[in-house]
């Protein structure tokens, strides 16, 4: 995980929600992020999910459908879970 990238996202959820989550946090949650996980639609949801609660950011349903099409369509992978928090906080 890039720390500067690592930085910004940690910095730009405190500014959104006001609320601080630990870099540790972040690389707890993507040490269980597979690449099955961005294929799997179930799992995709479930990540989000995760990742929104983690964040404090409330995420609607149309959300996550177009999350999910953006993620099929950039074929993001595993290892890039920080596009995919940059994503959820964008909307």
């Amino acid at each position: 995980m890039n720390k500067n990238l690592s930085k910004e996202i940690l910095n730009t959820v405190k500014k959104k929600t006001g609320k601080v989550i630990s870099e540790n946090a972040v690389k707890k949650l993507a040490s269980g992020v597979t690449s099955e996980t961005m294929k799997d639609e179930a799992e995709l949801r479930k990540l989000i999910k995760q990742v929104s609660a983690m964040a404090n950011v409330p995420v609607s349903e149309n959300t996550v459908k177009e999350i999910i099409k953006a993620v099929k369509a950039s074929g993001m992978n595993m290892n890039n879970i920080e596009s995919l928090m940059k994503t959820m906080l964008s909307k």
